[in-house]
């Protein structure tokens, strides 16, 4: 689980730069403000994400464990679904795909009370 995390955190943190760069300078002129500030929002989580990906996989070695390795899916999960929905709505103005974002906000909530759990069971 720890190389899958890791490269999870790599994978995610690279296309969230690329994707800002690319609202921030492809997107600017052809969305509106409202759709770029929340595409900005989706890169955003996406990067705090790969951040607490990376910490996920760097503790998965010494500590190991069920709710590390859920806490990983979890933050990938929201990942997928809270920022892949943000993206999808402001580039195609479907509204309807606003429905999924807040089961991405869900996964995150729930990957941070299992880092929780796993933090809690430590000895020491």
């Amino acid at each position: 689980m720890v190389r899958l995390f890791i490269l999870l955190a790599a994978f995610f943190g690279f296309t969230g730069v690329a994707l800002g760069a690319f609202a921030a300078h492809g997107l600017k002129s052809r969305l509106s403000a409202e759709y770029l500030a929340v595409f900005q929002t989706g890169v955003h989580y996406q990067l705090v994400h790969a951040l607490a990906l990376l910490a996920v996989g760097l503790l998965a070695s010494p500590l190991g464990g069920r709710w590390l390795s859920l806490a990983g899916g979890l933050f990938s999960l929201g990942i997928l679904l809270f920022c892949g929905s943000l993206y999808l709505l402001s580039v195609t103005g479907i509204k309807p795909l606003g429905i999924i974002t807040p089961f991405g906000g869900l996964a995150f909530l729930a990957g941070w009370a299992c880092l929780g759990v796993a933090a809690w069971r430590l000895q020491g």
